[in-house]
């Protein structure tokens, strides 16, 4: 009797260590491809490349991630772990609405610029890659849509017109380019909106 509970415990234990193995070689690959994504970006990255720069096969890579698609759901998931977007809950708080898209874009505007590369390589390449497109359309745009509804609710349609493209990485790549800070971006854009009634 002694002998099969040390025995089920041996396997639970190969159990517990091959699922841990398993895990990290997981973590391995999803890193290797977060960062080939935030360098050259996602259509650009191989499947071998990653596979060299997590230390493991082609196949492997396969093993753990049959799919474009499962692929860059894990990667987005886990550079959106370590890269949260502005917390909009905070943003409800703010009762007078100028001073509340204010904030939120400085905020957002930050975000943007700290995140820069990646967010510039996944908008570049979602027409060049499906799975990737299919990521944004699944997070990026209800996202924008959940604070366009938060900053622009009750505002007229050219007020609701300008924050939507505010919102938008391009607006803040544009204002970036003539020199802006997030700030100074982020001060435009909420001037202009408070010029536009409600």
């Amino acid at each position: 009797m002694l002998y099969a509970v040390s025995s089920e415990m041996a396997r639970t234990y190969e159990k517990r260590a091959r699922a841990a193995a398993e895990g990290e070689t997981r973590r391995r690959i999803t890193e290797a491809a977060v960062e080939l994504h935030s360098t050259i970006g996602p259509a650009r990255t191989t499947v071998a490349e990653i596979a060299r720069r997590a230390g493991v096969s082609r196949v492997t890579v396969y093993n753990h991630f049959p799919t474009d698609d499962a692929l860059l759901a894990a990667c987005s998931s886990h550079w959106a772990e370590r890269h949260p977007p502005p917390d909009t809950r905070a943003w409800t708080a703010i009762a007078d609405a100028d001073e509340r898209l204010r904030t939120a874009l400085r905020e957002l505007y930050d975000w943007y610029e700290t995140n820069a590369i990646m967010l510039e390589n996944s908008a570049r390449d979602a027409a060049l890659v499906p799975a990737l497109a299919t990521v944004r359309a699944q997070r990026t745009e209800p996202a924008l849509a959940a604070m366009l509804e938060l900053l622009a609710a009750g505002g007229a349609d050219d007020r609701r017109a300008l924050v939507a493209v505010a919102l938008e990485l391009r607006t803040w790549q544009a204002l970036a380019r003539r020199g802006l800070s997030p700030l100074a971006a982020a001060e435009l854009m909420a001037r202009a909106a408070a010029g536009l009634t409600r």
